[in-house]
């Protein structure tokens, strides 16, 4: 069951942070635009692949499964179930995307001194909650003792943060670390100040879900 839901997880974040980004930096206009959103596609991979390679594979992609199932690596009814995780996966995504874009108010302003680009206070707070679940479990997964990736964490780790900006700043600019917001908001004071309370419970949220869900999908006593 880990594998399906690691697959689950992975597909989720591919979702959320490729799609994501075509939603909050403007769709695929510019040049600019594209290389965003081609980016984000292709960083979620490389920090899926480090977080849930060693579970799961990483298809994060039914056609990587069928290509596995047909060149006989895994097995027909192993296979079925990844893609059906990976929908749902998928599912969750952009589920999360739908949560983001239906709370807007052009009164938020950020503790980091940012421009956003009109979400409400509500949806600064769920995107520090998700987006800091993101990075904090490439962060888990990719230091591992036994799954981890090695002398590579920190090349997936530091891509996974380029990958989580590319889609929250214009959200709210982007914290996923209390201590970064603090002190810009004591200096800059104002709604800054009184907003903080974002920057420090949505990263902390999120960092315990992914505690939560790393233990889940990289339980060695769990039925794989």
């Amino acid at each position: 069951m880990k594998k399906y839901l690691a697959e689950m997880v992975g597909t989720m974040v591919l979702v959320l942070m490729g799609c994501g980004s075509a939603v909050f930096n403007g769709g695929c206009g510019t040049t600019a635009q594209v290389l965003t959103v081609a980016f984000a596609f292709g960083l979620s991979v490389v920090a899926m692949a480090y977080t849930i390679g060693g579970i799961s594979g990483c298809h994060i992609n039914p056609a990587i499964t069928l290509g596995c199932m047909l060149s006989g690596r895994m097995k027909t009814n192993e296979g079925l179930m990844y893609m059906l995780f990976q929908v749902i996966g998928a599912f969750i995504g952009s589920a999360l995307i739908y949560l983001l874009v239906s709370n807007i108010d052009i009164t938020y302003a950020t503790t980091t001194g940012a421009n956003s680009c009109g979400y409400g206070v509500v949806a600064g707070l769920i995107a520090e909650i998700i987006f800091t679940f993101v990075f904090v479990l490439v962060v888990l997964g990719t230091t591992d003792a036994k799954k981890g990736a090695g002398n590579f964490a920190g090349l997936a780790i530091g891509l996974s943060l380029v990958l989580v900006h590319i889609v929250c700043i214009p959200i709210t600019g982007t914290s996923v670390n209390p201590a970064r917001s603090i002190a810009p908001a004591i200096f800059e004071g104002g709604v800054a100040l009184s907003q903080l309370w974002i920057f420090i419970v949505g990263p902390f949220i999120g960092a315990a879900l992914s505690a939560l869900v790393w233990k889940l999908i990289a339980c060695d006593k769990c039925e794989k």
